[in-house]
């Protein structure tokens, strides 16, 4: 292992199926890091909020090639929170993996490597956290990349669908709405979608549909 392998706070790392995104379905090893600055009210991962363990570079990348998996997913927590976090994205490409990141879009997203497929949120009023939206991310977003908006009633969906005519992010890469587990009725925001005919693809948790409220699924 060398000396000056930079290290990263790990929440944890595990093999499962991708439950969210165009990925959904596909064996995905997840490398989870600690900590995040926001607190949507619906977050799902709090655990990964404090805690983890300091790990090597080295060592995640010994781990991650242990599963004998293509993709990896870095996600959090907010792993661009740990500014080590471009440099494990970096190696990850470089040894052949597809990589994809998850991201709360609060943190500047210009850094990232250019390989890496970004799965950015945009926070909507429900989340708690709509002010800490960085506007100026949408420059850095692509066809490879995604937005994600989790939606918990029905003013979230009007300014999601605002949202999306005003920056015109349907013609920059797949949208992806998500109903909040618990609260909002999937057959709602489906029914919503269809009549505006909204450019976007709905999805829903399959990895809580198939495990449930577990951690390392």
């Amino acid at each position: 292992m060398s000396s000056t392998s930079p290290r990263l706070r790990i929440s944890e790392i595990f093999h499962s199926l991708q439950g969210e995104s165009t990925r959904v379905g596909l064996p995905t090893v997840f490398v989870r890091l600690t900590g995040c600055p926001l607190r949507c009210v619906w977050c799902d991962t709090e655990y990964a909020f404090t805690g983890g363990e300091m790990r090597d570079l080295d060592a995640i990348l010994a781990e991650v090639a242990r599963h004998g998996t293509r993709y990896v997913c870095v996600t959090g927590g907010e792993p661009l929170a740990q500014k080590p976090c471009l440099v494990l994205l970096r190696a990850l490409c470089d040894v052949g993996y597809s990589v994809s990141l998850e991201t709360s879009g609060a943190l500047d997203v210009s850094s990232v490597d250019p390989r890496v497929a970004k799965i950015m949120d945009l926070k909507a009023p429900g989340s708690g956290e709509v002010d800490k939206n960085l506007w100026a991310n949408l420059t850095f977003i692509g066809s490879s990349d995604e937005i994600k908006i989790v939606i918990a009633d029905e003013a979230d969906y009007l300014w999601a669908r605002e949202q999306l005519q005003e920056h015109q992010i349907p013609q920059r890469c797949t949208v992806l709405l998500s109903p909040v587990q618990g609260k909002l009725d999937p057959q709602d925001l489906a029914a919503w979608v269809l009549r505006d005919h909204l450019p976007v693809r709905m999805q829903l948790q399959m990895h809580r549909i198939i495990w449930g409220e577990r951690t390392g699924v």
